[in-house]
């Protein structure tokens, strides 16, 4: 006797845990319930856009007014989290689409090519910003670099203190809307508060007579930048590749599932991510002398715990194999 049931999640529910993939393992965490996703999603696009240009046109102006290259790098970093936060806010927009015909299990990777998108963006201006450094560095006369004035350095304080506070504000809508995207570009904002500490501590050692300073530290914010683009690119791959959930998060599901009224044994439980969304193919036994009927209710009330409960389990199918009691 084989029952198959499968059915797609509810978009709100009660009491419901959010779950977040680190390293390919899931937490589950709480989240929240009602909230209006689109105004959050409008609401970090504008404060990581305006944010970021008016910080770019800033650093900008004080990296070329007060000589410090360094700050025009960190300016050039800052400019593409403008355009990383524009691509986060597509992604992430489109893979809130209601599935279709053409589209029957949703549009949840789009999030996922968006983070590739950010990561290689992230890639190029960390490969820019290193190619500009190692070019002043290997022309050999520090003396003729130019010393950053104050302004650069004041510059490099304020983008510190931005971008942190960008940083926090995004990673914490970032998760109520367990959006990976926006994840992504919470630590752009994060990579540019670390590249202007290094910028602040170049433009100082250019200051106090060091000047091949300011361009070394272009250059160590250049390998911090490739890192984080490897990371996001990394993350973004495995996401797209069917990767299961972890031994952590299955056992934990298995157990639940198994604890469940008529569950004699649970035979097979696989988990995969379909980008912030997960899959489950459950085969679990029941007592193989119960009528269709039955067999088919018990099912259903599994079904709907789990979704009660497990509410990124987009898409559940359970069958059911009889047990000889």
């Amino acid at each position: 006797m084989r029952v198959i049931i499968t059915a797609a999640i509810a978009a709100e529910q009660e009491d419901y845990f959010k779950t977040t993939n680190k390293e390919n393992r899931t937490e589950i965490v709480p989240s929240k319930v009602g909230i209006n996703e689109n105004a959050i999603i409008r609401r970090i696009s504008l404060v990581g856009i305006v944010g970021n240009v008016v910080l770019s046109a800033f650093k900008l102006f004080a990296g070329i007014a007060g000589n410090s290259g360094a700050m025009v790098s960190d300016a050039v970093h800052s400019l593409s989290d403008v355009f990383a936060t524009f691509i986060a806010f597509l992604g992430v927009r489109l893979s809130k689409k209601a599935a279709d015909k053409e589209h029957p299990y949703g549009h949840e990777r789009f999030e996922c090519v968006a983070s590739l998108l950010l990561g290689v963006i992230l890639l190029i201006t960390g490969l820019g910003i290193g190619k500009a450094g190692l070019e002043k560095i290997f022309v050999g006369s520090y003396g003729a670099l130019a010393i950053p004035s104050m302004i650069a350095l004041v510059a490099a304080i304020v983008s510190i203190v931005s971008k942190e506070a960008m940083y926090w504000y995004t990673r914490h809508y970032a998760k109520v809307l367990n959006s990976p995207a926006f994840m992504v570009d919470a630590w752009h904002h994060r990579s540019d508060a670390f590249s202007s500490v290094g910028s602040l501590i170049g433009i100082a050692g250019a200051m106090l007579g060091f000047p091949v300073m300011d361009s070394i530290v272009s250059v160590v914010i250049c390998l911090f930048i490739l890192k984080v683009s490897y990371d996001i690119l990394k993350d973004a791959i495995v996401k797209m590749m069917d990767t299961s959930c972890g031994e952590d998060y299955e056992k934990n599901l298995t157990a639940y599932i198994a604890a469940q009224e008529n569950v004699v044994q649970v035979d097979l439980l696989h988990s995969r991510m379909f980008g912030n969304k997960i899959y489950i193919e459950l085969e679990l036994q029941v007592d193989g002398n119960l009528p269709l009927r039955e067999a088919h209710a018990i099912a259903e009330r599994i079904h709907d715990s789990v979704e009660a409960h497990f509410s990124d389990i987009k898409h559940i199918t359970i069958h059911l194999n009889p047990a000889m009691l």
